[in-house]
């Protein structure tokens, strides 16, 4: 089955800061081998994206290392609303931290939220983190402001079905869930570890895992939040919130259409079509997947690229596997083996 190329909008590479967790050599090497050949980074990496300086940081060691094409969050703090007006080319778009997360990127002041909502470009949409009474709050002011914002990673019963309502009043809302939420829930919490299951959003309870795939239609992107953290440190007595996610999300979701949980369609949608429209992607000529409908797997971290060594899916019986992966008209990934090199991948938002 061939595919085309997939976006996941939403993952952590660790560089600056962190690159023993990964950086974009090997997360970028993670995202070729589950099928995806663009990602968009988000900003809260040591120190945090906030300004042109630090997207210039960012940007040097993903031009030197990404291995497929690439885009980069710039974060929203307490006084950095002057940057939007110079970055607003050069950035897939703003990242509003307004509920707990990995870093100190946090915004509580809601007339900090406002500020941004007035200096940030039209054009551009605002993800949020945002859970609960926060989602209800950011909503809203999408609707004071008529800036569209993208929610990230919903992951409640509650939460899913507030952003049908916003849809139905038409209000500029999109929103994505990640695998983690569709196929994991608290039940799963004593199998992984305690340690091992934090991540933010917290694991639902299994009637909000339910709720997602109820209303799938509300969903608009499927994205991975890839998150990665050693065993190590997800092991310590400060286990980090995050999962690893960019080789598991593919085979989870088609072993979901074996299940006919979903379609064909309604992966094309949420990986590829509505990526691409919500963050006013280019198209990538000449650019797709092959997938083999038919193979059989347990999922291993021994065999995955990421750097963090471990995942939360161990274990799990999966169906469909990505076998080739062409980028711009070259094979970048064939039968578990990299076909190019770190610095091949393309900034999508050039200066």
């Amino acid at each position: 089955m061939r595919l085309p190329g997939l976006i996941d909008v939403h993952v952590h590479m660790r560089e600056p800061g962190a690159i023993h967790k990964e950086d974009w050599d090997s997360g970028t090497a993670a995202a070729l081998a589950g099928g995806f050949t663009t990602v968009l980074a988000m900003p809260n990496t040591n120190p945090p994206v906030t300004d042109a300086a630090g997207l210039a940081v960012a940007l040097r060691a993903a031009t030197i290392k990404a291995r497929c094409d690439f885009g980069l969050f710039v974060g929203a703090g307490p006084d950095n609303t002057d940057q939007w007006a110079h970055l607003k080319t050069q950035i897939a778009g703003v990242k509003l931290y307004l509920d707990q997360t990995f870093g100190s990127m946090r915004l509580d002041d809601m007339t900090l939220w406002m500020d941004h909502f007035k200096a940030f470009p039209e054009a551009l949409p605002i993800a949020v983190h945002a859970e609960g009474r926060t989602l209800a709050a950011v909503i809203l002011m999408a609707d004071l402001f008529q800036h569209p914002i993208h929610l990230c990673h919903v992951s409640r019963r509650e939460e899913i079905l507030l952003i049908r309502q916003a849809k139905d009043k038409g209000l500029p809302v999109t929103c994505e869930v990640s695998p983690h939420h569709l196929f994991l829930s608290t039940a799963d919490i004593q199998r992984i570890g305690s340690g091992r299951s934090e991540v933010r959003p917290c694991l639902a309870a299994p009637e909000d895992q339910a709720a997602l795939w109820e209303h799938l239609e509300i969903i608009d992107v499927f994205a991975t939040d890839h998150a990665p953290h050693t065993l190590t440190e997800k092991d310590s007595d400060t286990p980090p919130p995050g999962f690893p996610g960019l080789e598991t999300a593919l085979p989870l979701l088609l072993t979901a259409l074996h299940e006919d949980k979903l379609t064909i369609d309604d992966l094309v949608a949420r990986l590829h079509t509505n990526p691409r429209r919500i963050f006013n992607l280019s198209e990538q000529p000449d650019t797709y997947i092959e997938v083999d409908e038919s193979a059989s797997w347990e999922i291993e971290a021994q065999h995955a690229f990421t750097r963090c060594g471990w995942t939360p899916f161990e274990g799990r019986a999966v169906r469909g596997k990505v076998a080739k992966v062409v980028l711009r008209g070259r094979t970048v990934f064939e039968n578990g083996h990299l076909k190019t090199l770190p610095g091949s991948g393309r900034n999508l938002f050039p200066a």
